[in-house]
């Protein structure tokens, strides 16, 4: 049988050792790569073409949600298992929202990520039995309201590349940085700033950061 290829990205290394030592114990598993942030995990997926990620959901650069909203457009037979320390509704629903096949908690159990494999490779939706069944209903429920009442406002306001731009600002790099990061004009990432923050009715980068770590662009640490 051929194995599942498995690709893992985390920006913390001891992390992806722990979670690389454990899928060598579950048979038919092979890792085939490791990541330290979305952007090297978009590159390592077509250098490998592994079935599943395992993605962080906070990394500097190129957080887990946005580089899993890129994977799902560029590479639809990959499938991603968010990992993440977050059990509330907000976090749950973003990863579903951008094409998550999996969320699995940090602190779950180690035969977890057994379970979350194979559900996944079946084709399955995955989520840890710590994430409150009142959340998912709750996401699905609105989910539904919004199928039914096109006029209600979008779950998120934002853009792919304008999320990746709020991202950037919060980690504290400058608009001629982002724009060398993204290969960008400087004046383009200076109209997304500005059209991200018209959106999001924040006027000052104190408030963008804010919001970053609110949403889970960024850990409470930048």
């Amino acid at each position: 049988m051929k194995p599942i290829r498995i690709l893992l990205a985390d920006d913390h290394t001891l992390v992806r050792a722990g979670i690389r030592s454990l899928l060598e114990q579950v048979p038919n598993v092979e890792v085939v790569a490791e990541a330290n942030d979305g952007r090297d995990a978009l590159r390592l997926i077509q250098e490998h073409q592994p079935d599943i990620v395992f993605m962080d959901v906070t990394m500097q650069g190129l957080n887990g949600l946005d580089a899993t909203a890129q994977i799902t457009k560029t590479c639809p037979g990959v499938q991603v298992i968010m990992l993440s320390m977050h059990k509330n509704e907000e976090y749950v629903s973003q990863a579903l929202q951008v094409g998550a096949a999996g969320y699995l908690l940090k602190d779950a159990a180690t035969t977890e990520l057994e379970l979350a494999v194979q559900a996944v490779a079946r084709g399955e939706t995955y989520l840890s039995p710590a994430v409150s069944k009142h959340v998912v209903d709750r996401y699905l429920q609105r989910v539904n309201n919004a199928v039914e009442d096109m006029s209600e406002p979008a779950p998120n306001p934002l853009t792919v590349r304008q999320r990746e731009i709020l991202q950037l600002i919060a980690e504290g790099h400058t608009t001629k940085q982002i724009a060398s990061l993204l290969h960008l004009s400087t004046k383009t990432v200076e109209t997304h700033r500005s059209q991200l923050m018209d959106r999001l009715g924040i006027r000052h980068i104190a408030g963008l950061v804010r919001y970053a770590v609110r949403t889970g662009l960024v850990a409470p640490d930048h």
